[in-house]
């Protein structure tokens, strides 16, 4: 076992257990479980009392256990798998654990947002303390109940045993004296060989709920006199409301009350990267009726600022990459002089267009602002910066504002960003009620925050011996460039420069899934495709002589993967999608890339069926350190590659005098499910390092080795997104 200090004292406890208490008692009670309440008495009684024993563990004296997990859950699963870690430190059995959203405190828990793929490894160390110290808690009160040494005892899947006699008693048994222990200040953490939980596949605790229709999400989240609200954003980027017909739109059916609200926040970014915050509001009964007063507005908006359209954005970033003003943010060696003696060399550009989130739950969010307080709750990546965010808008003490997190019907970056939930919290103070917002799909597609769209060009030079001696990257974007200097191929080649400029645009722009990953490893990974084909080599063998390089001599000091484990998973792909076997009518390609500290290595199998290209299969290899939920797992990386080859093959957003021509999924395409990958294998690399990220590394790679393989299939190689797209068009 491993001793570490707890980070817990008995204030902390106590504060996040008032917390917890009222967030359950007031709002969540239909939230509660993780087990129906029939399996629940199959397996143990409902308890008569609840024991707290710190901010993540409440134990009834039946010996059920309640498990608070502390970040929002988005559909990474992180609902079942902290938990689990929790679990298996505190040691229990996990057919008695049910699991409870914590409410937000930032007091208590550490990094309770949903961004970056970092849940599991932000929370992981915390999350075995927090069980370690309630299993040592408990050992010290069986101890001192039976007058013996905590080291005289065992315990396993909640029971306490003397090493050397009859005695036992169940955590349940015991828990009325374990919450007078006092918190230790150092307790001992398993080895990762005797893990019982972490490492075997666990159901999603939410999934009978989800499969029946039961209230989870935001948009399910109803009060007694609660009021309905729509919102209309200016129609386009650069415009301002003026005035609108208020009195006529008040007149009609089911609508309470019409006005403009304004969001804006002084000193501050928090109400989200939308940069117009007046909108009207229209207040009603039922969605129906708003969305008719909806088409019934008629509106003034001046402009402010310009009607961009996606030629300009185009123009702009071709500028952008041939000025001068660009800035080098890495150089090793001599890459102008190594490019000029290379005997062959190769230039290609990529770009991507804008793309939307596109959640399936619609933006939502229920809000209820009185004189002195402010009570949210709903779908939120960022509870933390919500709140701060409301405190802001009405000038409120944090202290009395709550945020309630339930379950969020997809995010992918979107509900990183707090505008709805402001525009909710402004509403209900205007109204003086409880009230809930709800976007439609249009709300959320013409006036989003938008990934940027991106233009990158990528230059390679080999000698006489087809070794590569000269490599530069150049990138921008709209407002950012994709580019990151010190990942690969930085370290493998001599004379190395990455460069950038950034571009101005009014449209909204924020993180999407694999912020910048998704088209940096999309266009690098395509590249060099096309260098390892110029240098006659096999594009696995290739990417592995590079990494034998960055292995045993790296060039530069500041490389940012590490090239065992890179290496790891492209030996661990080819071995498992037996690379180099020739099918008929079988095309592949492979990639590989490193982000949100993960590995991933993918193989794409396409075929050409009536000229189009379909998906067969998809391997992929994984380095993630340690598999919490190996099922839940697999599932990540599978979204995360669909996710991935469907922008790339189909999506984009486009731009003219300021306003988003798609609006819904009949003009804006997401992937089918018949045009979805008919097999995707996932392997991972087995190790004992410390979990990482899930939710992003799976989609980055995934363009790539599309790419790779269209180029296979149909002698075309792909530089623009979407593929499917004939001329590229990038706002």
């Amino acid at each position: 076992m491993t001793k570490v200090k707890t980070q817990y004292n008995r204030r902390s406890f106590l504060k996040i257990s008032a917390a917890a208490g009222g967030g359950m008692l007031i709002g969540f009670s239909w939230f509660t479980g993780c087990i129906s309440d029939k399996n629940i008495k199959e397996t143990i009684a409902i308890p008569n009392e609840w024991f707290e024993i710190n901010g993540f563990i409440k134990i009834g004296d039946t010996g059920l256990v309640t498990i608070y997990s502390p970040n929002p859950e988005i559909g990474q699963n992180v609902r079942t798998s902290m938990p689990m870690i929790v679990a298996e430190e505190l040691d229990v059995d996990w057919n008695n654990v049910m699991v409870e959203q914590a409410p937000l405190n930032n007091g208590f828990y550490n990094n309770q947002f949903a961004g970056g793929s970092q849940s599991i490894r932000r929370g992981w160390d915390a999350l075995r303390m927090a069980g370690a110290t309630g299993r040592r808690m408990f050992l010290e009160a069986a101890a001192k109940e039976w007058g013996v040494p905590v080291a005289d005892l065992t315990v396993s899947q909640g029971i306490i045993k003397e090493k050397n006699g009859e005695r036992t008693i169940g955590y349940g048994d015991i828990a009325s004296k374990a919450i007078d222990v006092e918190i230790p200040e150092e307790v001992e953490l398993k080895n990762i060989k005797d893990f019982k939980i972490i490492g075997h596949s666990k159901k999603n605790v939410d999934g009978l709920k989800i499969v029946t229709g039961k209230p989870q999400f935001g948009i399910d989240f109803k009060r007694e006199g609660m009021k309905l609200a729509m919102i209309e954003h200016s129609p386009a980027f650069g415009l301002k409301i003026k005035s609108f017909n208020e009195e006529e739109i008040k007149r009609m059916p089911g609508v309470s009350d019409a006005f403009i609200i304004d969001t804006s926040i002084n000193n501050s970014n928090d109400s989200g990267k939308n940069g117009y915050h007046q909108h009207i509001a229209i207040i009603g009964d039922s969605t129906w009726q708003l969305i008719k007063a909806k088409k019934a507005l008629k509106a003034n908006w001046e402009v402010v600022n310009e009607l961009e359209n996606s030629e300009m954005h185009r123009v702009q970033m071709e500028e952008g990459l041939s000025s001068k003003k660009i800035k080098i943010d890495r150089k090793d060696g001599n890459p102008d002089a190594a490019f000029s003696k290379a005997q062959k060399v190769i230039e290609r550009t990529y770009s991507s267009p804008f793309l939307a989130h596109n959640t399936m739950e619609p933006m939502n969010f229920f809000a209820n602002v009185t004189e002195g307080s402010a009570e949210l709750i709903g779908p939120t990546q960022t509870p933390g910066g919500l709140e701060n965010a409301v405190s802001k808008l009405l000038d409120l003490p944090v202290e009395n504002i709550s945020v309630n997190m339930t379950r969020i019907g997809g995010g992918f970056g979107r509900r990183l960003y707090t505008d709805f939930g402001v525009e909710a919290a402004a509403i209900s103070k205007k109204i003086g009620a409880p009230v809930k917002l709800i976007y439609t799909r249009e709300d959320d597609m013409t006036k989003g925050i938008y990934r940027p769209a991106y233009l990158s060009t990528y230059k390679a030079g080999l000698d006489e011996n087809n070794r590569l001696i000269a490599f530069s990257v150049k990138g921008t974007g709209l407002p950012s460039p994709a580019i990151f200097s010190n990942r690969f191929p930085a370290g493998t080649v001599e004379n190395y420069q990455a460069a950038s400029i950034k571009g101005n645009t009014n449209i909204t722009t924020g993180a999407w899934r694999a912020p910048r990953s998704h088209f940096a490893a999309a266009a690098e990974q395509a590249f060099l495709d096309e260098v390892a084909e110029l240098a006659g080599k096999d594009p696995i063998d290739f990417r592995l002589e590079l990494f034998e390089q960055a292995k045993n001599n790296p060039v530069g000091e500041k490389n940012d993967y590490d090239a065992q484990r890179y290496e790891g998973v492209l030996k661990l792909v080819k071995e498992k999608s037996n690379w180099g076997e020739v099918k008929p009518g079988v095309y592949r390609g492979v990639a590989a890339y490193f982000c949100h500290n993960s590995y991933v290595a993918e193989v794409v199998d396409v075929v050409l069926k009536d000229n189009q290209p379909k998906v067969k299969k998809v391997w992929c290899a994984v380095d993630c350190g340690i598999v919490i939920n190996p099922d839940a797992a697999k599932n990540m990386i599978q979204g995360g590659v669909i996710d991935g080859i469907g922008h790339a093959m189909y999506s984009q957003l486009t731009f003219e005098k300021g306003s988003p021509v798609q609006n819904n999924f009949d003009s804006y395409q997401m992937i089918r499910h018949s045009q979805a990958p008919e097999e995707i294998e996932v392997f991972f690399v087995e190790n004992e390092i410390d979990p990482t990220g899930l939710g992003e590394p799976g989609l980055p790679p995934a363009i790539a080795a599309l790419a790779n393989a269209l180029y296979k299939a149909t002698g075309k190689r792909y530089y623009n997104q979407p593929f499917m797209v004939s001329e590229p068009i990038l706002g």
